[in-house]
């Protein structure tokens, strides 16, 4: 069972897809994220980077986010974004895109679009972090004072800097590590 943790949706449940399309965020993890980015949530505009079924942008809209835009490439997913967002009643302060994550920024960027925290959670395994931290940093949709997070596993190096996105802290949960940059 996958699950708001706080804020005014705490406790209510979301919809998952079934078999291994997605990975959510394990609710230790997205706790202790929250937690660790404690006020910065508050009025944010969100941008959340393969999205699977949400639960990171709806954690933020859940704890005071401003908006959020989600993005995923799978169709399956965006339906399922969409559901847990009616569901919560948050479809009025969000934008849901089924794009790749690269040409979701460009979008966006076109739009002059930007944000104050951005999640980025790519397939294990993948080199998508690192080519997606270049993406953000060409793109000028990074507001000054952004944080932007990388959960990713834990024994996958990922570089310090990119561009002017310098790794400023990480976090170990098991099998997941969250990295978080800032300019």
């Amino acid at each position: 069972m996958l699950r708001v943790i706080g804020g005014e949706a705490g406790g209510r449940r979301l919809a998952i897809m079934r078999g291994r399309a997605t990975r959510p965020t394990a609710d230790r993890v997205r706790e202790s994220l929250f937690n660790i980015l404690g006020e910065k949530v508050i009025g944010a505009e969100v941008l959340d980077l393969f999205a699977g079924v949400g639960s990171l942008g709806i954690e933020a809209l859940s704890r005071g986010a401003r908006k959020a835009v989600f993005v995923d490439k799978k169709s399956g997913c965006a339906r399922t974004i969409r559901r847990n967002l009616e569901n919560l009643g948050f479809s009025e302060r969000v934008e849901v895109y089924k794009k790749e994550a690269n040409k979701a920024i460009k979008f966006l960027a076109k739009r002059g679009r930007k944000f104050g925290l951005i999640f980025l959670d790519p397939p294990y395994g993948s080199d998508l972090a690192e080519a997606t931290l270049q993406e953000l940093t060409r793109s000028n949709i990074i507001d000054d004072e952004a944080v932007v997070v990388i959960e990713h596993y834990r024994k996958k190096v990922i570089p310090q800097q990119v561009g002017n996105l310098k790794l400023i802290r990480e976090y170990e949960y098991g099998d997941t590590k969250l990295s978080f940059y800032r300019r």
